[in-house]
């Protein structure tokens, strides 16, 4: 099989030839790995619109081009820096010696009305170029997917403010209805550029959940979000009606997910699963999602042996591969600080054990 035909296999629920794999990284991490391999390049995967090699190198089935909200993480290597949404970032260093940035400012905290902002432009042409080079270089082999994470609920308290955001969805209604609407506009025009060029999934996401609970309530979700969601999925599906629509949200995130399905997703990323089982959600759910992720990320791959991510990896293989409907991967960046031995644990064990039909002693 092609990388794209083992990935659309199994985003249609039959068995390819093996489970597909993807990984994400940092920076930092995807360059450890780059000179693991004997390749000093500094074109990076993480959040760039052409991709980098690692994702070819590792043998990944998909390939990503990344635009919007999210691109702006690693984007100045400046020590402060402001993006194009007005956002202000700075560069942080951890205790393990990695680096990475917090947002600082944000542009919007003070207003009253919602007209008194405007967004990038998301219909302009050269923004896309990195996406039509991947479908272009790559499209026939490998699955293309669109990545327009950070959509909705984060960008809103990205150039608000995460209080400012909460208080408003309680006690300032109908802002955030108006306020929302204007931000749907980037996702409305950048989604309905990638389906139209022929990405096969378009990714968009927004963190709802914490470790065991989730950061709004169910009904509030439903209130402002699950609608918006919902009228972009139909416009994308209408335009291509085969297109495939993912969906990432860090953390616990039980109460959603049927409305998720309700507005047509087909794939939930990351399932950590230190916040939900995902033995749980296949078999609840198994019969409508495909599942991105499963790796943990918390525990397991920095600070695990490479036979505990050896196992990791065959317990997810174990129970959730069966009938397709899996695509293995960390969930969520590889950092720095992960031994390049478990790195590599990961991907081996997932390209041998992963084989259909899958056997387990």
């Amino acid at each position: 099989m092609t990388h794209k035909e083992r990935l659309l296999t199994a985003l249609n629920h039959a068995e390819p030839d093996r489970v597909p794999i993807c990984a994400w990284y940092t920076p930092e991490a995807e360059k450890k790995l780059l000179r693991y391999l004997g390749v000093e390049s500094d074109q990076k995967e993480t959040y760039n619109a052409a991709g980098g090699s690692l994702p070819i190198l590792m043998d990944h089935d998909f390939l990503i081009s990344w635009i919007g909200p999210c691109t702006s993480y690693y984007s100045d290597p400046a020590e402060e820096y402001t993006d194009e949404w007005g956002i202000g970032w700075k560069w942080f260093r951890n205790a393990t010696g990695g680096s990475y940035t917090e947002m600082v400012r944000h542009p919007l905290a003070d207003i009253i009305d919602p007209s008194q902002f405007s967004l990038p432009d998301f219909t302009r042409e050269d923004r896309y170029a990195g996406a039509c080079r991947l479908i272009a270089e790559y499209g026939k082999e490998y699955g293309v997917m669109g990545g327009c994470a950070c959509t909705l609920f984060e960008l809103a308290w990205y150039l608000r403010g995460m209080e400012q955001v909460m208080a408003d969805m309680v006690g300032n209604k109908d802002f955030m209805h108006t306020y929302l609407d204007r931000l749907m506009k980037w996702i409305d025009d950048a989604g309905t550029r990638m389906v139209g060029l022929g990405v096969d999934v378009i990714w968009i996401g927004d963190d709802f959940g914490m470790q065991d609970r989730m950061l709004i309530s169910p009904k509030l979700f439903r209130e402002f979000f699950k609608p918006r969601y919902g009228q972009v999925f139909a416009e994308w599906r209408a335009i291509n009606p085969q297109v495939k629509i993912a969906f990432h949200s860090d953390g616990e995130i039980y109460a959603i997910i049927p409305d998720l399905i309700e507005i047509g997703l087909d794939i939930l990323n990351p399932v950590q699963p230190k916040c939900m089982d995902p033995v749980r959600l296949k078999k609840k759910y198994g019969k409508h999602l495909t599942f991105w992720g499963t790796i943990d990320i918390q525990e397991v791959l920095p600070f695990g042996t490479p036979q505990q991510v050896a196992d990791e990896v065959r317990l997810r293989l174990r129970t959730l591969g069966e009938g397709g409907g899996l695509i293995i991967s960390p969930a969520h960046n590889i950092q720095p600080e992960v031994p390049i031995e478990n790195v590599l644990a990961f991907y081996e064990t997932a390209m041998t054990a992963g084989r259909y039909p899958l056997r387990f002693q």
